[in-house]
C-alpha cells in the first residue's frame, strides 16, 4: 500500500457510536474492483464528524465499515445538521475529530488559515491530479493558505454533485425531431427552433422563500464557466475580478438572453421570480408541455410530479449543459460536494485517506444512491442506475470542475447580495445596475 505524507496530532475522543461490521456483509466483497490490501490497524480509533444524517449517514457508514473490516480499526462517525457550528467549536477548543467532512470549501479554508487542519501532503495531491477527472481542479479546491500564508493541500473531495444538467422529456424531443445539442450555439439554435414550432423552450423559477434567487446564481455560474476562463471564475469568486467587470456583465446578459426572453420562458419573463424552483420543472410533464427544457442540478427529479420515477420509466432524461464551441473552454462542469479534511491527523487517519483513493471506497456507495465520483479508476457498472452512470461520465469527462461560486463567496455576498440582486435582475433590473449593486456590497465587507 502506498504511503502519503503523515503528520499532525495523535489521538481523539470518540464522538459517536462506531460503525458496525454488519454493514460490511454483502457490500465489501462485491465491489467490481475489489477491496484494496490494508494494514492491520487493530486497536486504532478514527473519529469522523460531518453533515450527513439519515440515509446518507447509513451509506457513509457502509463505506467506513469496509475499512473497518479490512483493517480492524474502529471508525466512529457522528452526523449533525449543525456541523458547521460544531466543527468550528471543536477545532478551536482543541478536541476536534480526526476527520471533518466539509460541505463548503470556504469553511475548510478558514480552519486551515487558523492552523486547525493538518495538511494531507503533496503525494495525495499528485494522486488526485492523476486519478480524478479535471484533476487539478480538485487539488485547487482543497488547497488553502496555512496560518503562515503558505498554500498546502488540505481537503480530499469525496461524493460530488453535478449542476450542469438540462432536463427534458425524450418523447417530446422525438415527436418534434429534436436532437441533443452538443454546443451552446446548438442549444440556442434549438431554443429558437422550438419557438418557431410554437413551443416554449425553458421552464425557469427562482422563488425559494428566504433563499430566493439562488437558482439564478447557479445559472450565472454555469454561464461564467462557458464565457470566460476558469482563472477568471476563480478571481470572480474572490472579487479579484470585480462583479461589475465586463466578463461578469457579459455572463449575466447571456443568462438574461434566455431568462428575460418572453418567447423562451414558460409564463413569460415576469413569472421567473415568482415561480417556486421546485415547481418549475413540472411544466415538462403537462399536456401540452409548458416547456421543453429545464436547467437544474442532479437532485431535481425528487421535485418531479412522481418524485423521480419519471427518470426510471424513461419519461425524463438529461443532457450536459454544453459549452460554446467558440472560446475553447473545454467541458466545464459546475457542482458541489464534500471535502474530507483532518483537524487531528494520525497514522490510522492517513490510512483512511489512502482507502478513499481506492475504487472500492467509491463503488460501495455508487451501488446505492445519491453518489457521484470523478475517480477515473472506478468501474462505472457499479452505479445503481443509468442516470447516475451518465452523470458520473459527465463528471469524469469534465476538463474543468468548479464549485458553486455563491457557496465560496462570503455570506453577505453569496447568500445575500448575489441572491437578492439576481432576483431584481429577474424583475427587470438591468445587468449593469445589478452588477454594480453586488460590487457595492463587496466593497462594504472588504
Amino acid at each position: 500500500m502506498r504511503k502519503f505524507l503523515i503528520g499532525g496530532l495523535t489521538g481523539a475522543a470518540a464522538l459517536a457510536m462506531g460503525t458496525s461490521a454488519a454493514y460490511a456483509e454483502g457490500h465489501c466483497a462485491t465491489t467490481p474492483s475489489g477491496m484494496p490490501e490494508m494494514p492491520d490497524l487493530s486497536g486504532e480509533v478514527v473519529t469522523i464528524t460531518g453533515p450527513w444524517e439519515g440515509r446518507d449517514e447509513e451509506l457513509v457508514n457502509m463505506v467506513l465499515s469496509c475499512f473497518e473490516s479490512a483493517t480492524g480499526a474502529d471508525v466512529q462517525y457522528s452526523g449533525s445538521g449543525e456541523f458547521e457550528q460544531l466543527i468550528v467549536t471543536s477545532i478551536r477548543a482543541g478536541n476536534a475529530p480526526n476527520v471533518a467532512i466539509f460541505p463548503q470549501p470556504g469553511l475548510a479554508a478558514d480552519m486551515a488559515a487558523e492552523g486547525g487542519l493538518d495538511a494531507l501532503g503533496p503525494d495525495l495531491a499528485a494522486w488526485m491530479t492523476d486519478n480524478y477527472g479535471a484533476g487539478s481542479s480538485w487539488v485547487d479546491l482543497g488547497t488553502y493558505a496555512d496560518e503562515n500564508g503558505a498554500d498546502q493541500f488540505y481537503a480530499f473531495a469525496y461524493k460530488v454533485d453535478v449542476k450542469s444538467l438540462v432536463w427534458y422529456v425524450p418523447e417530446a424531443f422525438e415527436d418534434n425531431g429534436y436532437e441533443i445539442p452538443g454546443t451552446m450555439e446548438e442549444l440556442v439554435a434549438l431554443s429558437d427552433q422550438m419557438v418557431a414550432d410554437g413551443l416554449t423552450p425553458w421552464c425557469i423559477g427562482i422563488e425559494s422563500g428566504g433563499a430566493t434567487g439562488w437558482t439564478a446564481t447557479d445559472w450565472m455560474e454555469d454561464v461564467m464557466l462557458r464565457t470566460t476562463s476558469p482563472e477568471n471564475y476563480d478571481a470572480w469568486v474572490t472579487n479579484d475580478l470585480p462583479f461589475n467587470s465586463p466578463e461578469v456583465i457579459n455572463a449575466m446578459e447571456v443568462y438574461g438572453s434566455i431568462s428575460r426572453n418572453d418567447d423562451y420562458v414558460a409564463g413569460g419573463a415576469d413569472a421567473v421570480a415568482s415561480i417556486f424552483f421546485g415547481d418549475s420543472p413540472n411544466g415538462l410533464f403537462t399536456t401540452p408541455a409548458q416547456c421543453m427544457m429545464h436547467r437544474q442540478a442532479s437532485f431535481i427529479p425528487s421535485f418531479f410530479p412522481n418524485q423521480g420515477q419519471e427518470l426510471a420509466d424513461g419519461e425524463a432524461d438529461f443532457f450536459y449543459f454544453p459549452a460554446f464551441a467558440e472560446g475553447d473552454l473545454g467541458k466545464p462542469v459546475l457542482g458541489a460536494g464534500t471535502l474530507w479534511a483532518s483537524p487531528n491527523m494520525t497514522d490510522a487517519t492517513m490510512e483512511l485517506f489512502n482507502y478513499l483513493t481506492s475504487p472500492a471506497a467509491h463503488e460501495i456507495w455508487m451501488a446505492e444512491s445519491g453518489f457521484l465520483t470523478p475517480h477515473l479508476g472506478v468501474d462505472a457498472s457499479a452505479y445503481a442506475n443509468d442516470a447516475l452512470r451518465k452523470q458520473g461520465e459527465i463528471l469524469a469527462n469534465a476538463t474543468t470542475f468548479r464549485f458553486d461560486a455563491s457557496d465560496l463567496m462570503p455570506g453577505p455576498i453569496g447568500a445575500g447580495a448575489f441572491w437578492t440582486e439576481m432576483t431584481a435582475f429577474a424583475n427587470g433590473q438591468d445587468a449593469q445596475t445589478t452588477a454594480d449593486n453586488i460590487q457595492a456590497a463587496w466593497d462594504v465587507i472588504k
